[in-house]
């Protein structure tokens, strides 16, 4: 890796002596900020910068992962006590997140019912007699 930066350090200087450098658009003016960092303020930029570079997400959109992920579980899921049980953790994600943020009731994550999990399920077996 020493070597790479050593050869692009060399090419640069090469660059900047021969004045390829001299003419370029925004010369003289300061960098333009990063969108995804502006928000933040100055004192937390670098934390921000190290967590988003290690993945780590937004509480708002973890929940919205979780989420998914349960709703992807419940699709596999066959034994009813086990279906219940992730429905309500499910509906309390959905609660969670619905209160964390303002927005539309129209655009609200909706929640889960155990009745129509149940439903999907036996129709997924073939035993189509719950309602």
């Amino acid at each position: 890796m020493f070597v790479f930066r050593k050869i692009a350090e060399r090419r640069i200087q090469d660059a900047i002596e021969r004045g390829e450098f001299d003419n370029l658009p925004g010369k003289g003016k300061p960098l333009p900020r990063e969108d995804d960092v502006y928000h933040v303020p100055p004192e937390l930029r670098m934390a921000y910068k190290i967590l988003k570079n290690a993945g780590c997400l937004p509480p708002e959109l973890m929940l919205r992962k979780e989420i998914k992920e349960l709703k992807d579980l419940l699709e596999t899921m066959e034994d009813e006590k086990e279906v219940y049980l992730c429905c309500r953790h499910l509906n309390f994600l959905i609660m969670k997140l619905n209160i964390m943020r303002p927005v539309s009731p129209l655009l609200e994550e909706g929640q889960v019912y155990y009745k129509k999990i149940l439903y999907r399920i036996a129709k997924r077996r073939g035993k189509v007699e719950l309602e």
